[in-house]
């Protein structure tokens, strides 16, 4: 298995050298981050070259880092049942940046495409059907960004007296919030030590 993940690199290394940022086999995967810009390029080769036969999209997803200019992290997950071997590619991409998509060579990123669209907000042009597809047509927002809040926006109920579902703006709004992860056994620790105190202090 690694041996084949080898040839591929080097093989994808010299024929698109100038496109490939980075390479490394880890886990029985091949992963390759590529300049966004090749992304089209790079997913006709996985495809259509006899080397390659990555003919199986398994999935695409995204990565979120608010702090970069590159904000998101796109994610391609192919198989080639041909060779039994798999291979991930990554491009970053900045938020306003519109990503072309890949539907025309794999038929099944259009579910995929959707899913980045509603989770992430990231655009595809060239979809056939670009909206939503897991949450709601007048959601706002995108979930599995860092900044959404953990509470949303809206929060929907059924009113007996209307007879029907109402949507509400959430009364306790809630910011992102950056955890400590300290150990529950820690706090404890704290919290009997500051009782001890307390009953010295009274006897």
């Amino acid at each position: 298995m690694d041996e084949s993940l080898k040839d591929l690199n080097e093989f994808l290394l010299s024929k698109c050298s100038e496109d490939i940022i980075s390479s490394v086999i880890e886990h029985n995967h091949l992963t390759i981050t590529i300049v966004f810009s090749s992304l089209e390029k790079i997913t006709s080769l996985m495809k259509i070259n006899n080397v390659c036969q990555f003919r199986t999209l398994i999935d695409i997803t995204a990565i979120d880092y608010p702090e970069q200019e590159e904000r998101f992290c796109l994610v391609y997950h192919y198989l080639s049942m041909q060779q039994n071997i798999r291979i991930r590619i990554k491009s970053f991409v900045k938020e306003e940046q519109i990503v072309p998509s890949i539907t025309n060579l794999f038929p099944s990123a259009n579910w995929f495409e959707r899913e980045v669209f509603d989770m992430y907000g990231i655009l595809f042009s060239n979809h056939p059907d670009m909206r939503r597809i897991l949450t709601d047509y007048g959601f706002q927002g995108h979930p599995l960004r860092k900044d959404f809040p953990t509470t949303g926006y809206l929060e929907l109920r059924y009113d007996q007296e209307k007879k029907k579902v109402i949507y509400e703006p959430v009364k306790l709004t809630q910011e992102y919030r950056n955890f400590d992860f300290m150990s529950p056994w820690e706090g404890e620790a704290f919290n009997f030590d500051n009782n001890d105190r307390e009953l010295e202090e009274k006897s």
